[in-house]
């Protein structure tokens, strides 16, 4: 089974390697380069765990080992390549490179001191294997414990903390989940490394426990399958429409029941009647989420006069008194006006106190950033208790009163 899952991996490691490379010329980028040396360093290190191969190349040089620990240097390079590439997607260029450069000769000299410590098995008259089986050799128990700290948790619990808090910050839907895909990755390499210390401490207490080879295998496989499709999902993910279509599909039904009660109240916005039938509408799915976004925002524009700046202030209250901030709150506050705007045009009440004139919220991830923003509007004024309390804090605004003015002028 070892060979069937190393070889699968080297398959895909390769194939990974010269569409990184490809990228890498077309578009060279340090996070790219570092992307590019990762993916190289783990094509070679699983071609070289293949047991008929490693066995070869030991035999070929008579030295025992040889294969395992360069294709363990392989395993370091990896993950300084690849927190080398997360910090330079999180951090600016000086600061990453910095901070690189630094774990790269923390993660060289470990390897030194790896490489002397196997060097030293060299000279024993009865050969060891690197491997959990003779963890109760000194030598080999240090330099396990060398690769499990440096090459696995110090490098993989920080990858996978890195990519799962950026992920949560990134605009860009395919860089989002590639991160997280790669965090999992990274989680899954941490297994390996405590499936190893869990048979390091067995064979230390007298045990002799079974199936490690195996385990170790499904384990590498899994994370770097998952790690390479995270890494490099930014670059071919954009190329697949189907999360496109499923992403906007889902964000043309959140912006339904919004859409609806502003082209009801005001039917003079909609351009196209015929995408009120959901299977015109999926024909062509990207202009009809289009006309959406634009209606709303059309209606928005023409529900000004009715909007109010005591309904912003009553609104902002009621979402601090719910516990609602950044995004969430100016979403809940931006439902709540428009809520509030339908039901003042439909009374034909203007505002006596308009609210000021301002450009409507665009976030800065461009059109993507667009539908994102009024998809949590729409959300909020589905949804949110504090666009209905909002309402009931202002419904005198609107009602018959001498003192507001009708639309046109007072009635005779």
């Amino acid at each position: 089974m070892a060979t069937l899952l190393y070889g699968l991996c080297a398959g895909a490691g390769w194939a990974t390697f010269a569409y990184t490379l490809s990228l890498l010329r077309r578009y060279p980028a340090p996070a790219r380069r570092a992307l590019c040396i990762s993916i190289g360093a783990f094509a070679v290190g699983t071609t070289l765990t293949i047991p008929s191969l490693a066995a070869g190349i030991e035999a070929g040089l008579g030295l025992p080992n040889l294969a395992k620990v360069l294709a363990h240097g392989c395993a370091m390079t990896i993950a300084a390549s690849a927190e080398r590439m997360l910090l330079h997607l999180t951090l600016p260029a000086a600061q990453a490179a910095a901070r690189a450069r630094c774990w790269v000769w923390i993660m060289a000299g470990a390897y030194l001191v790896m490489v002397a410590l196997y060097a030293h098995t060299l000279d024993y008259e009865q050969p060891v294997r690197l491997t959990v089986e003779h963890a109760t050799d000194p030598a080999v128990s240090a330099y396990l414990l060398i690769l499990l700290a440096a090459g696995f948790f110090a490098y993989c619990i920080a990858i996978a903390r890195l990519g799962w808090k950026f992920a949560r910050i990134y605009g860009r839907p395919w860089l989002r989940r590639g991160l997280r895909i790669t965090a999992a990755g990274a989680a899954v390499a941490v297994l390996y490394g405590t499936n190893k210390i869990i048979y390091l401490v067995a064979h230390w207490s007298g045990l002799q426990p079974t199936g490690e080879r195996e385990i170790a295998a499904v384990l590498v496989t899994i994370s770097a399958l998952l790690m390479m499709t995270g890494l490099t999902m930014p670059a071919w993910g954009p190329l697949i429409p189907l999360p496109r279509c499923s992403d906007d599909l889902r964000a043309y039904r959140r912006l339904g029941p919004l859409w609806h009660d502003l082209t009801t109240a005001l039917p003079e916005l909609e351009l196209d009647p015929q995408l009120r039938r959901p299977l015109v509408a999926l024909r062509d799915l990207d202009y009809a989420l289009t006309r959406r976004v634009a209606e709303i925002r059309d209606a928005r524009l023409a529900l000004r006069p009715f909007l109010d700046a005591r309904v912003t202030q009553a609104a902002g209250a009621l979402a601090e008194q719910a516990g609602l901030d950044g995004d969430d709150r100016l979403a809940a506050i931006e439902a709540a006006q428009l809520a509030f705007g339908l039901r003042a045009h439909r009374a034909g009440v203007t505002a006596t106190q308009p609210q000021p004139a301002a450009a409507p919220t665009r976030p800065a991830d461009g059109y993507a950033g667009e539908i994102t923003w009024l998809s949590r509007v729409a959300t909020a004024y589905h949804q949110s208790p504090v666009v209905a309390a909002t309402l009931d804090a202002t419904e005198h605004l609107t009602a018959t009163d001498p003192r507001p003015q009708p639309v046109g002028g007072p009635r005779p």
